[in-house]
């Protein structure tokens, strides 16, 4: 266990330096940092190369053609290194040479391979590898800002020095990785692809002629590398940005999906649900106070009726708030049924009629035009929903359903002569009068329940308007202009 345990600590402490890295690395200044610590690490590199305080860096694949028995010296080489001859005769000078054989010296400065050892007081080697050293660092300070710019000055930075002094710097080739990268991932994909081919031919030719430098070989190898990582992680953000969305649309859609389906349910509870229940309520009182004769028992097992009909309308209209809760306005179903045909009228008209006990009538003006079935179904609920409520705020009172056809549409009433809004509580609680008013048109007024929002949201789902409120004259009027067809301005 112990070691398993010590090797999670491992695994949490390379996570946090990771983690450090990367915060450190989002920071807006890193890119101006980093190239300032580069350029100073790449121009005390040079310089160290140039007046040999630092040996040059060894060659990778080093076959180097030399007269017989002739030592290779210099930087980075054994003072007495034998070499076998591969051209030219055996007495090893230049005149025998064939025409296929290279000095040591232009061998070993080949493409990548450690030049000889210039002479160290020479200022303008110093200015020359110094600038250089610059300008294969300083452009990672505007890696983020412009990737592709500091991606080109690095490279052909790096190009101009291997071609001047056949090397590279340790700071110079880890600036060309972090240009790659950055390009991969937020610039241009195929240049940096193309950025670091001219390393790789440089490399080959050099192996190919008797050496590659080591920082040579090591830009040629990671500098594509770097390339197709920043390539992959943009893919992979990119991936996973789209799986997000797809992820977000999807809970979105299912959302307005269940909305609809709970506004749905809602309506339709309501307007059918608590039409029933309201009316076995009214019966149930109606029976009790009417029926002459009636045991107690009888009495008591009726006012047990209207008890239990009342308080289901309660625990469903708490189960109604919580259906319509955020669902917004919704459009409802617009099945054609039922519609305006008057034996629906009728049938709906009497049973009304029988729950209350009083006078109803059903009142139709103008030429009947055809209505769309969106509008008919509308119409009807909103009948509907008008006759429960006049049940129940105004018992007793009598109502009139007029249906008054217009050459465009359908104007529709219900009013009761009951007393109104006689407590000003449900109205002045919003700011609206509680007395009666005349040759106004009727104010919108918020009503306890869902019974005014639901006629009003029909109404409006067909493209037509309803207003509520006290009636001139006492008593309660609805009020709703819908047009002949769904959608059209009323």
């Amino acid at each position: 266990m112990i070691p398993v345990e010590r090797a999670h600590d491992r695994r949490r402490g390379w996570t946090a330096w990771a983690d450090r890295g990367r915060r450190i690395a989002a920071t807006p200044h890193a890119p101006v940092a980093a190239a300032a610590l580069l350029a100073s690490l790449a121009v005390a590199e040079s310089i160290a190369h140039l007046t040999g305080a630092l040996p040059a860096y060894p060659l990778v694949g080093e076959t180097v053609s030399v007269p017989a028995g002739e030592a290779v010296t210099g930087p980075g080489h054994a003072p007495a290194t034998e070499v076998t001859p591969r051209f030219g005769d055996a007495s090893g000078g230049e005149a025998g040479m064939g025409s296929g054989d290279v000095p040591a010296d232009e061998a070993i400065a080949r493409l990548g391979g450690p030049p000889p050892v210039p002479n160290p007081g020479t200022p303008s080697l110093l200015v020359a590898s110094g600038l250089l050293g610059l300008a294969t660092t300083l452009p990672v300070a505007i890696v983020r800002a412009q990737p592709a710019v500091a991606a080109v000055a690095v490279s052909a930075a790096g190009l101009l020095s291997l071609s001047a002094f056949h090397t590279l710097t340790a700071a110079g080739v880890a600036a060309q990785l972090i240009c790659c990268y950055r390009l991969g991932r937020t610039g241009s994909q195929p240049l940096a692809v193309l950025l670091t081919v001219p390393f790789v031919l440089v490399a080959v030719a050099g192996t190919a002629l008797g050496g590659t430098g080591v920082l040579t070989m090591l830009a040629a190898c990671l500098s594509p590398a770097a390339a197709l990582a920043g390539i992959a992680r943009r893919a992979h953000t990119r991936a996973a940005d789209d799986d997000a969305a797809r992820r977000v649309v999807a809970d979105t859609l299912l959302e307005h999906t269940a909305r609809g389906e709970r506004a749905r349910i809602a309506r339709e509870l309501h307007d059918v649900v608590a039409h029933h229940i309201s009316m076995v309520a009214v019966q149930a009182e109606t029976a009790r106070l009417t029926t002459p004769g009636m045991p107690a028992t009888g009495a008591e097992r009726l006012s047990a009726i209207g008890d239990t009909a009342r308080a289901a309308l309660t625990e469903m209209r708490s189960l109604l708030g919580v259906l319509r809760e955020d669902t917004g306005a919704e459009t409802p179903d617009r099945r054609p049924q039922p519609g305006l045909s008057p034996g629906e009228l009728n049938e709906l008209i009497d049973e009304a009629r029988d729950a209350s006990g009083t006078g109803l009538r059903l009142i139709l003006t103008g030429p009947p035009v055809p209505l769309g079935p969106g509008v008919e179904l509308a119409a009807y609920r909103i009948v509907q929903e008008a006759l429960t409520n006049a049940r129940r705020h105004a018992p007793g009172a009598a109502v009139d359903v007029e249906l008054h056809y217009t050459g465009d549409g359908l104007r529709l009433t219900v009013r009761d002569n009951g007393p109104g809004p006689a407590t000003a509580a449900p109205y002045e609680e919003h700011g609206l009068p509680a007395v009666p008013y005349g040759g106004h048109e009727p104010p919108a007024v918020p009503y306890g329940g869902h019974g005014l929002s639901g006629m009003r949201e029909r109404a409006a789902a067909v493209g037509g308007e309803l207003r509520a409120g006290p009636a001139a004259g006492g008593g309660f009027l609805v009020e709703a202009r819908l047009p002949a067809r769904d959608g059209e301005p009323g």
